[in-house]
């Protein structure tokens, strides 16, 4: 039964003349109010207002309907209310963007959460540390990272919003999360199953459907599953134009050609954004999209990335800067629902080398050019900005995964957080504290006065309160803990899931048409697993040791099982792209080098033969020199035996065909292989049941280059990081060139109205 206490006098306030027009209900841990033409009410100890006969939220208790509480008025002059209303400490707490959060809290490391006077009681309790920065920080935007159930996440959801619902104005929290739905290979579908989230190929895969309403219709199924667990905000697309074949980030973006990148980011942003039938795209449905990374992070100088010191330079030898922000400024700044455009932009780490025309080199988020001149003035863009993670923090090593301060080494972190206010960004990633913006905030007093200090935090607030409002959180920030076990990976959404796998599989080998191959013996050689470090400079997984690549029931629903090759009709050999390493090697630096090596996109050891002999970026207070070169350099990959595995397979098979299976997250010289295998079918991310689909003929490829394979490691260090389609190919046995837009069926070269449409826009030099 509904607790009438909740609803203090309630009778006595709805006006004599107006029938109510709501009806109240007990759900699980909160309560709602449904009414006709208008939205539920989800609340746990807010007051309820009625005005003509509507229900409201009195969500600073002060028994008045203000503005900000009226859901009748539109969402900006709503924020605009509530902005006016806030402290500067409020303010300064919704400019704050947590750190990493998982559910239940990490029980571990520096981070291990406390639970005060008990330990932790349910998956769903909120962490001592949770509840500082909710309470005493004023934060409202939380990242989560992993969750133990769909069902765990809506009640810690729920129990987030109970606790702020009872602080200062009842500011709802925004919860986000980075790409959720990518699946592992040793997932296995089947039509009646469900899990704890749909499975999709990786952002490279879904562009080699070089389908947009495809991405469109993951946006719109992952948007619902995202609301479902209570996340209000996708810190995803990775829109960066992937123009450099060696950076390790390059799977998670729509590849390097701007046109079918604009299409993705257009497609993606509009599924995520909006709310079927609402007249301006905003609603229930709503995910905000935080698109990532302004002005692209693309074009790293040697292929390292700036989550580290020694990857912190972009640069443009090609002159191509303006290719770069197509994806943004064409693609998720134009989009085709009624939302209009992202509502967020995550500028990267990097320093995008010599684009400031004033000729300062500082890391994005903190360039007045990029973000305020560029990206608000020319491009008018007037969603938030939020900083990429750590931003501010101090690093304190060339190789250290820890602050990112790149251009802003030598300054304060309150110094910091004063310039990335001064660049014109709004919210600070990875930034549990609100004593550094506060202390930004007296800085700007200081040099403009309290009146522009004061302007300037309620313009980010204003921006920062409309992605709240527009997506109901106002009004409902609960969800049901029923409706997300029911969502969230539903059949049908796996369904959907694993069609989208299917069709990102390119075949791009195929003679004399050895494939599809049915009803036979299959040899499935073991692979030796090395291991790898990992982004942290951690040791990735378990240790070294050889197994199959795939099960072998999984393999026994589609063929006979060969334990040798002799016995065997063909050879699935299962592999993955070379993996070099980062680009950084503190053991060079130790023995009198400058640390820096190469990263090598073949799997045989590799000799910088044609790398420059000069960096165009480098410099930094820990180092003595600015020359970031590695010419003359040799590295190994951790998976050399990848190759082996290949070429040793092909002796046993004798004239018997083989078939190779690559998994990439970048580009690959492959050209070390390709002449001994009859196959080859390319992987971005997918179940090892859809490869046994489509090499078995269950569905037919129809997938596309979305990259360039390179034909060796010498066109890959004379390219221009910044250039796109800018490769000599590997031409095949069979002549043809795995070129972007390149892709077979079991008919032969695939043209079609994908490949006019995207092959020709932007042409490459082979």
């Amino acid at each position: 039964m509904f607790r009438k206490a909740l609803l203090p006098l309630s009778l006595l306030m709805i006006l004599a003349s107006c029938a109510p027009k709501w009806e109240a209900h007990d759900a699980d841990g909160y309560f709602l109010i449904t009414q006709e033409d208008g939205p539920t009410l989800g609340y746990n100890t807010a007051p309820i207002l009625y005005n003509k006969g509507y229900a409201f939220k009195d969500l600073n208790r002060n028994g008045s309907l203000d503005p900000y509480e009226d859901w009748r008025l539109p969402a900006e002059g709503r924020a605009q209310d509530l902005a006016a209303r806030l402290s500067i400490e409020e303010i300064a707490g919704l400019m704050l963007y947590s750190s990493h959060q998982s559910v239940p809290a990490s029980n571990y490391g520096a981070s291990q959460a406390q639970y005060t006077g008990k330990n932790l009681h349910h998956s769903w309790d909120l962490s001592d540390q949770q509840k500082q920065f909710l309470k005493e920080d004023n934060l409202r935007a939380v990242l989560v990272t992993s969750v133990e159930s769909p069902e765990v996440a809506a009640r810690w959801n729920n129990n987030l919003q109970k606790f702020v619902e009872e602080l200062g104005q009842g500011i709802p929290v925004n919860i986000s999360s980075d790409p959720r739905n990518e699946t592992a290979a040793t997932a296995e579908f089947n039509m009646g199953a469900g899990g704890h989230i749909s499975l999709w190929p990786t952002p490279l895969g879904l562009a080699a459907t070089f389908d947009p309403s495809l991405v469109q219709e993951f946006g719109s199924i992952a948007s619902q599953e995202y609301r479902a667990l209570g996340i209000a905000t996708a810190l995803s697309p990775q829109i960066d134009l992937a123009t450099e074949p060696r950076w390790s980030r390059f799977n998670g973006t729509f590849g390097e050609q701007p046109l079918l990148s604009a299409d993705m980011a257009r497609a993606y942003v509009d599924g995520f954004q909006t709310s079927p039938g609402s007249p301006d795209g905003w609603g229930l449905e709503s995910v905000n999209a935080m698109v990532k990374h302004w002005p692209s992070g693309g074009p790293e100088e040697g292929g390292r990335d700036a989550h580290f010191n020694y990857g912190k330079y972009s640069v443009y030898p090609g002159g191509c800067f303006e290719q770069h922000l197509k994806p943004f400024t064409e693609g998720a700044f134009q989009l085709e629902g009624g939302t209009g455009k992202a509502s967020a932009v995550m500028p990267y780490y990097t320093i995008s080398y010599g684009i400031d025309p004033s000729g300062k080199n500082v890391g994005n988020s903190y360039s007045k050019y990029l973000i305020t001149d560029l990206l608000r003035g020319q491009y008018g863009y007037d969603g938030v900005v939020c900083t990429d993670w750590n931003i501010t923090y101090d690093n304190k090593a060339i190789e250290a995964f820890d602050g990112k301060c790149w251009g802003m080494e030598e300054l304060t972190v309150a110094q910091r957080h004063y310039q990335v206010l001064l660049a014109g960004v709004d919210q600070f990633g990875g930034n549990n504290a609100k004593g550094p913006v506060l202390e930004a905030y007296q800085m700007w007093v200081a040099d403009f006065g309290e009146e522009a200090a004061r302007e300037r935090f309620e313009a980010s607030a204003v921006r920062l309160l409309l992605n709240s409002f527009r997506t109901g959180l106002f009004e409902n920030p609960y969800t049901a803990p029923a409706a997300a076990r029911e969502t969230v990976g539903n059949p049908a959404f796996m369904q959907a899931g694993y069609q989208a796998q299917l069709k990102s599989v390119v075949l791009v080998k195929n003679h004399d048409s050895v494939l599809p191959v049915q009803k036979a013996k299959v040899y499935v050689p073991k692979r030796f697993y090395p291991q790898t470090p990992g982004m942290f400079g951690l040791v990735m997984g378990p240790e070294a040791h050889w197994d199959y690549p795939i099960d072998r029931a999984l393999v026994e629903k589609y063929y006979d099982w060969a334990d040798t090759p002799e016995e065997a009709d063909f050879a699935l050999v299962m592999i993955k792209e070379p993996f070099p390493g980062s680009g950084y090697d503190v053991k060079d630096r130790q023995q009198g080098g400058n640390g820096y090596v190469p990263i090598s996109l073949q799997y045989r050891p590799y000799k910088a033969d044609f790398a420059r002999e000069v960096s165009i970026a480098g410099g930094d207070p820990k180092e003595a020199s600015t020359n970031r070169s590695y010419k003359g350099k040799t590295v190994k990959t951790y998976n050399e035996a990848d190759l082996d595995l290949v070429l040793d397979t092909r002796k046993k098979m004798g004239g018997k065909p083989v078939v190779v299976v690559v998994n990439l997250s970048r580009p690959a010289v492959l050209s070390e292989l390709e002449p001994y295998v009859d196959a080859v079918l390319l992987t971005f991310g997918v179940q090892n049941q859809a490869v046994l689909d489509i090499v078995s003929g269950v569905v037919e490829p129809s997938a596309l280059l979305p990259l360039q394979m390179p034909a060796d490691m010498r066109t890959v260090e004379e390219q221009d990081e910044d250039r796109p389609l800018d490769l000599r190919c590997l031409v095949d046995a069979d002549g043809n060139a795995w070129d972007f837009g390149f892709g077979l069926n079991w008919s032969g070269v695939i043209q079609d109205a994908r490949t006019e449409r995207y092959r020709n826009s932007v042409g490459a030099r082979n």
